[in-house]
């Protein structure tokens, strides 16, 4: 018999738990606001970052944050007409980062790593997508001695979880990419480092993967979420309501206030990303670059060049500042003096993050009903297959393959 589920949100995590979930044999209808692969899905780096593992709550973070927001267009930046509504989340943010709490959440973001990357390439067979997968590496670049040994602990705590990596001089760097100005003398290749041909595309064809296997999309926004018997209410923005037996909550950065209906105060805050994307030709690009330092990636996509990223705390509603794009692109040109910067689509998104930079994954305090499958700040790609897998076996009453307890909404 077909169980009837609902997931809110259509990026790439709505998505993804949709198929999974279709997969068990539930019906499945996804409900989005704007329609599949509208929001921060749409404009991200492409990155499947499973050697990531540190969360961005660190020690580390905390040194060079007042250094960041100094520079209004820098890597890390809280509008004034933001910062007193984000003191509450930046105060939770610096608890985060003490060593204890760095040890604890490492090994939980591991383990969600490495059971997305399992889950990745059975899922991509299973949807038709697996000929977007790529795998190019990543190559972190670092100007300078001092910023090359302050990244090292970093690399011990990768090397100790067995990820591969390779440190290189600058002709060790100019033999895997070419083109980078000589300000950079020291970088790290991690080859286990993954990325989609681009990352609208693979949710607009996990999107029509789903709705070939008898699912239904409706572009609709969901304004409030109640327990209904046996199942849950949800009602909609021209006041209407429906059911389902079940709820999934992936609603990116608009997920919060939809938690708070069923009772669970997660301390979301919006991350506004930017990036620009160039022209195919505008760079012999050939893995992907992190420039660390700087708060910024240049990704090669199928569709073109990619320059964007650093953190923007600036929640939903203000205009957005597309000088921090401009910013980056300048930059870029400055770091790949080769890099042709015209012809460029700017674009801005939000990305959900929690001050732990941990995801929220699994029921809701007021009903078993609604399970929560957000707050995944820059690595939604990345643990998209993971975090479908562990809703599956949830919405199956299996027990998953990790402990949720460190997921869960009530941690807060």
């Amino acid at each position: 018999m077909t169980r009837q589920v609902i997931v809110v949100g259509a990026g790439v995590v709505g998505l993804s738990v949709a198929l999974a979930a279709q997969a068990r044999g539930h019906a499945v209808t996804v409900l989005d606001r704007e329609g599949p692969a509208a929001g921060a899905s749409a404009g991200t780096a492409g990155a499947f970052a499973f050697t990531d593992i540190l969360p961005l709550a660190s020690p580390g973070i905390l040194r060079k944050a007042p250094k960041w927001l100094i520079d209004p267009l820098g890597p890390l930046s809280v509008p004034p007409a933001h910062a007193l509504r984000i003191a509450p989340w930046m105060f939770r943010f610096w608890r985060a980062c003490s060593p204890a709490q760095v040890r604890r959440s490492t090994v939980v973001q591991t383990a969600l790593m490495d059971l997305s990357k399992a889950e990745l390439e059975p899922f991509m067979a299973a949807t038709g997508t697996l000929a977007m997968l790529r795998k190019d590496g990543n190559l972190q670049v670092y100007e300078g001695e001092a910023e090359f040994r302050a990244s090292l602990s970093g690399w011990k705590a990768r090397e100790e979880h067995g990820i591969e990596f390779h440190h290189l001089d600058a002709a060790g760097m100019a033999a895997i990419q070419p083109g980078l100005s000589p300000r950079f003398t020291h970088g790290t290749f991690t080859p286990g480092w993954y990325s989609i041909a681009d990352p609208k595309l693979y949710v607009l064809a996990l999107a029509e993967r789903f709705l070939a296997g008898g699912g239904r999309i409706e572009r609709v926004e969901v304004k409030h979420l109640r327990p209904a018997g046996d199942g849950v209410a949800l009602r909609l923005a021209d006041g209407t309501e429906t059911t389902a037996g079940r709820v999934v909550l992936a609603a990116g950065a608009h997920s919060r206030l939809l938690a708070s209906g069923v009772g669970d105060r997660v301390p979301l805050e919006t991350e506004r990303g930017y990036n620009t994307t160039l022209p195919p030709a505008a760079f012999d690009l050939r893995t992907q670059i992190t420039f660390g330092g700087h708060g910024f990636v240049v990704t090669r996509l199928s569709t073109g060049i990619r320059v964007g990223g650093a953190v923007e705390l600036g929640g939903l509603k203000l205009p957005p500042n597309f000088r921090r794009a401009e910013a980056m692109l300048q930059k870029a040109q400055a770091f790949l003096p080769g890099l042709r910067a015209d012809g460029g689509t700017q674009w801005m998104g939000f990305r959900p993050s929690l001050p732990d930079t941990l995801p929220v994954i699994g029921p809701s305090r007021a009903t078993p009903h609604v399970i929560h499958a957000f707050g995944h700040g820059h690595l939604g790609q990345t643990q998209s297959a993971g975090t479908a897998r562990l809703v599956a076996d949830l919405l199956d009453g299996r027990r998953p393959p990790l402990d949720l307890t460190p997921f869960s909404a009530q941690r807060f």
